[in-house]
C-alpha cells in the first residue's frame, strides 16, 4: 500500500461529466489498496470568469479581495468531487486551505507556502477517508486568504505530499506526459518516459507548461517522485525523479520555450554594482522575478542593462523603474513585449562538448538573431524575436532530437 497524492487541473474537472470521471480514477486507486489525497483546481474557465467579474468593478482590484474571490472556484470543485466519491460508496471529505493549515506569506496573488500542519489531514487518512483539498490557496499569519499564483495547484499538491511523506505525487492534466517539445509546434516531438528533477526544473523555469517551477522545486526538496499523467487517457505518463537515465540516449532531452517574456532596457546607468543592486532590490520588493540579465559596458563610465521579466509584470516593472529613474541613475528605460525565449535542456550536456556550436548553427541557418544568451551546466537559452519562435523550436528539435533518434 502506498500513500499517493493526485492533483487534477481545471480541464480535468471542467464539467460534471469530467468530475464523475475523476471520481472513478480516484476510487480505482483506492480500490488498489492505496491511501489517496486529492488536490483540485477550479473548474476550467471559472478563475477567468471570476477575474472578469472583479475587473467589471475595478480594472485594478484590491489584491487581497481578488484572492478572496478567486478561492471560491476550488471550493466548488472539491465539494462536487467529494459528493461523487461518496455516491460511489467511499468515505470522502472536502477541505479548504485553513482546514489543512496551509500557511503562506502575505504576498497576495503569488503567495508562497511556508508551512503545512497536516494534523487534520493525517486524521482523515487514519479514518480511511479520501481527503479532497482545494489547491491554489492558503492563509497568511493573520488569517487572510491568499492564492499561490501560476501553477498554484501543482505547488499545493507537492507541498502536501511532502508534509505527509507521500510515496508519489501524480499530476493529472490534459496531456499524457512531458514531451521533447510542444507537439503542436513540432509533430515529431515524443513523450519521455523519465526526466530528472534537474532537467524538469530547467524546463519548467524556461517555459514548459506541464509543471510550474515552484512545484518541481518542492518535489526536489522533499524528494517526492512526480508523475505527469493524462486524466483523459491515463497510463504510465512521465516519471520525474533524481535517477539519471543513460545520458548516451540524447545529449539534449527537450526544447523548451516561453512566449511570456518581456525585455526591459535600463540604459546609461553610472558604473558601480550599487546601481544594479538598487534595481534588483526594487524588483524584489514588489515580487517581480528577473529571468535573464545582461550588461554592456561603455566608455565614460556608463552601463546598459537588459532584463527579462514575465509579460504580466512588464507594466508594473516599468512604472517602478521610471518612478525611481534618478535613484538608479538611468538615462532611459524601455520595455519590449514581442520577444520569446527558446532553450535546449539535457543532463547529457554535462559530458558533451560542442552543444553550443550545434545550437547556434541551427539558429544561424534560419537567420534567427539572438538578443540575449543564458547558459548553465545543462541548458542553453536565448531570447529572440517572438515571430521566429516556432521556426527556432523546430530547427533545434531537428538537430538534437529528430536526427539522433
Amino acid at each position: 500500500m502506498a500513500l499517493i497524492v493526485q492533483k487534477f487541473g481545471g480541464t480535468s474537472v471542467g464539467s460534471i461529466e469530467r468530475i464523475e470521471a475523476v471520481a472513478d480514477l480516484v476510487v480505482k486507486t483506492k480500490q488498489q489498496g492505496h491511501q489517496v489525497v486529492v488536490v483540485l483546481s477550479a473548474m476550467s474557465g471559472e478563475t477567468n470568469r471570476l477575474i472578469k467579474l472583479a475587473k467589471q468593478i475595478d480594472s485594478r482590484p484590491s489584491a487581497r479581495e481578488l484572492d478572496v474571490l478567486l478561492t471560491t472556484g476550488e471550493q466548488v470543485s472539491v465539494s462536487l468531487l467529494a459528493m461523487a466519491i461518496i455516491k460511489r460508496g467511499h468515505s470522502a471529505v472536502s477541505l479548504l486551505a485553513d482546514q489543512v493549515n496551509i500557511r503562506t506569506d502575505n504576498m497576495f496573488g503569488k503567495a508562497r507556502i511556508e508551512e503545512i500542519a497536516a494534523t487534520r489531514l493525517k486524521h482523515e487518512l487514519e479514518h480511511n477517508r479520501i481527503a479532497i483539498i482545494a489547491g491554489f490557496q492558503g492563509r497568511d499569519i493573520e488569517g487572510n486568504i491568499t492564492t499561490l499564483g501560476r501553477g498554484g495547484t501543482d505547488t499545493s499538491a507537492v507541498e502536501i505530499a511532502g508534509a505527509i511523506n507521500a510515496d508519489e505525487c501524480q499530476i493529472y492534466t490534459d496531456v499524457d506526459g512531458v514531451y521533447t517539445t510542444d507537439p503542436r509546434i513540432e509533430p515529431n516531438a515524443r513523450r519521455m518516459s523519465h526526466v530528472t528533477f534537474e532537467e524538469m526544473l530547467e524546463m519548467a523555469s524556461l517555459g514548459a507548461k506541464v509543471l510550474h517551477i515552484r512545484s518541481v522545486e518542492a518535489a526536489g526538496k522533499y524528494n517526492i517522485p512526480l508523475r505527469v499523467l493524462s486524466s483523459f487517457n491515463p497510463d504510465q505518463g512521465t516519471l520525474i525523479s533524481f535517477e539519471e537515465p543513460d545520458v548516451q540516449a540524447n545529449i539534449v532531452s527537450g526544447i523548451a520555450f516561453n512566449r511570456d517574456e518581456s525585455l526591459i532596457y535600463v540604459n546609461g546607468v553610472h558604473q558601480g554594482t550599487e546601481n544594479l543592486a538598487k534595481i534588483l532590490k526594487l524588483f524584489a520588493e514588489f515580487g517581480i522575478e528577473i529571468d535573464m540579465i545582461n550588461q554592456v559596458n561603455h566608455n565614460f563610465e556608463k552601463i546598459d542593462y537588459a532584463f527579462t521579466v514575465h509579460t504580466n509584470d512588464l507594466e508594473q516593472a516599468l512604472e517602478i523603474l521610471t518612478s525611481n529613474q534618478d535613484g538608479i541613475s538611468a538615462e532611459s528605460i524601455k520595455g519590449i513585449s514581442n520577444v520569446a525565449k527558446v532553450s535546449a535542456v539535457g543532463v547529457g550536456m554535462k559530458s558533451h562538448s560542442g552543444v553550443a556550436s550545434l545550437f547556434f548553427n541551427a539558429l544561424a541557418d534560419e537567420n534567427i538573431k539572438v538578443m540575449l544568451v543564458s547558459t548553465s551546466e545543462i541548458k542553453i537559452s536565448v531570447l529572440i524575436d517572438e515571430k521566429y519562435l516556432e521556426l527556432a523550436v523546430r530547427a533545434l528539435h531537428k538537430v538534437f532530437l529528430t536526427e539522433n533518434e
